[in-house]
């Protein structure tokens, strides 16, 4: 029970693209290029598993897409009815990921920034979630890195006017939480998936959180 809850309470605290099978590749080129994508890995010597893509809708899997904005190369654009995110690429096109959402009453939109990335970070529940949730009081001075932490292998810390919302886009112990409102409110994504857009995302980006899909022509 204590696994459960902390992949639902994780945000209060590079691999392959797999291209859109409608625009370039064959379904089996698509699931050769998951199998890399989504493959084992020793990340700052800490064993990351792999991830078994194929219990996962097809659609929540990393992939290029052709996309139509007004938005800038390296901004980030989250869906939150998807719930996609899109990291905006030149031509014309983007990387799209799969991630959970908050759960009602937890959910949020605007815009922010990349304030500051950390990888493997570390997770301390704070003093509000720890009353709702008193079996986390163990982690009140700190949840140690790792594949059972509820952030994930990397966390990108969301600001909005020079302050920290609380918000993030990080990982997860919980990776079929994908696809469906699961968070406290952050942007929960698979292991592999986040490190792929850490390693692409400098600080400074900017974030654009909304509740309608951005205009878009792929595969849904």
């Amino acid at each position: 029970m204590l696994g459960a809850a902390l992949a639902l309470t994780a945000c209060n605290s590079s691999g392959a693209v797999i291209n859109d099978p409608t625009i370039s590749l064959s379904t089996a080129d698509v699931v050769l290029s998951a199998s890399y994508a989504y493959a084992p890995v020793v990340d700052d010597e800490i064993e990351l598993p792999a991830f078994d893509y194929t219990k996962m809708r097809e659609r929540y899997l990393r992939r290029v897409v052709k996309l139509r904005t007004r938005y800038k190369p390296g901004t980030i654009i989250v869906d939150t009815t998807g719930p996609f995110l899109y990291l905006i690429q030149r031509g014309g096109k983007a990387i799209r990921y799969g991630i959970a959402v908050g759960k009602e009453g937890f959910e949020w939109s605007g815009d922010a920034v990349v304030k500051r990335k950390t990888k493997w970070p570390t997770w301390t529940p704070p003093a509000e979630m720890i009353a709702r949730q008193p079996k986390l009081a163990v982690y009140a001075e700190g949840m140690p890195a790792g594949v059972r932490n509820p952030l994930g292998a990397r966390a990108m810390y969301l600001f909005k006017d020079g302050r920290d919302t609380m918000y993030r886009i990080h990982g997860t112990n919980h990776p079929f939480s994908i696809g469906k409102n699961a968070s406290s409110g952050c942007f929960r994504m698979i292991n592999q998936d986040v490190i792929d857009l850490y390693d692409r995302v400098k600080p400074g980006a900017k974030v654009i959180v909304r509740h309608a899909p951005p205009d878009y022509s792929g595969n849904h």
